[in-house]
């Protein structure tokens, strides 16, 4: 058939939500299964390697500060559960602006696939991160309270509620530094060094009740420190004064997100130069 002015091209069909929506969630998926081989192999422990990492770090130093006999809390805490939580919270602050900053970088053909959206290359990143830390998590504590090194949590519903916080956080904060670093490479450069310093003076490896209180009132702007104290409240809130505010931490999660999600629209044109 001739096409004339008569005889204007069909509308295009859209799909409904709920269809686009499972097909993003099958792409991210890919997305994951591919990342899981590309960085880890079919050999030998092969994807086991993504769980191992953070268990492997985190009993590393467990084991360091047990040697230096660092204690929290008077000694009331014991040294592998403060470790374990402090430290696992530091690796989601650490490791997802990480792996995001580098994540269109690493998948640019992939873009050329018409369900393919940057947004899916960050997530599949991010949410592989945060499964395997939160594996990680959840062994060494049945471990740890197996052999006697620390109790089991107090309270498991408020220990999640401060690990999902402290997750979200990470996502939002993923997306907001794997964005910008996205076009701006020497802010992946720079996030390193930042990380390890800030992450060990906001929680990581102190308690707030143990810091004066001019000082806890400055670390408290950081958010990641409640979603740490929140952690650590519901594996031993009976033996330490926590202080933290999720809402608080939640609140600058979403104006990461959303700052993040803005500049992600921006992408696309950059891709070219890799």
């Amino acid at each position: 058939m001739i096409m004339t002015s008569k005889n204007p091209p069909p509308p295009a069909v859209s799909t409904p939500l709920h269809e686009s929506f499972a097909i993003q969630c099958r792409v991210i998926w890919a997305l994951i299964l591919r990342e899981m081989i590309t960085m880890y192999g079919r050999h030998g422990l092969g994807f086991l390697w993504i769980f191992a990492m953070p268990m492997i770090l985190t009993v590393g130093i467990t084991f360091a500060w047990s040697l230096r006999g660092v204690s929290e809390g008077g000694g009331s805490i014991p040294i592998a559960a403060f470790a374990l939580t402090g430290y696992s919270v530091l690796i989601v602050f650490r490791n997802m602006p990480s792996t995001a900053g580098v994540a269109v970088k690493m998948n640019v053909p992939l873009l050329y696939h018409r369900n393919v959206r940057v947004i899916d290359l960050f997530l599949a990143r991010i949410l592989l991160q945060i499964g395997s830390i939160t594996l990680s998590l959840v062994v060494l504590t049945g471990v740890f309270s197996w052999f006697g090194l620390m109790t089991p949590p107090r309270d498991i519903m408020k220990a999640l509620e401060g690990w999902m916080t402290a997750c979200f956080f990470g996502l939002s904060l993923g997306i907001f530094i794997g964005s910008f670093a996205t076009k701006h490479h020497w802010i992946d450069h720079i996030w390193h060094p930042f990380s390890y310093i800030v992450g060990g003076i906001a929680g990581a490896a102190i308690l707030m009740e143990m810091v004066p209180p001019k000082l806890r009132k400055m670390l408290l702007y950081f958010p990641m420190v409640h979603g740490s104290e929140c952690l650590r409240d519901g594996f031993f809130g009976d033996k330490f004064t926590p202080y933290y505010d999720l809402t608080y931490e939640n609140l600058i999660s979403l104006a990461l997100l959303f700052l993040g999600l803005l500049q992600m629209r921006t992408i696309k044109e950059y891709t070219e130069q890799y």
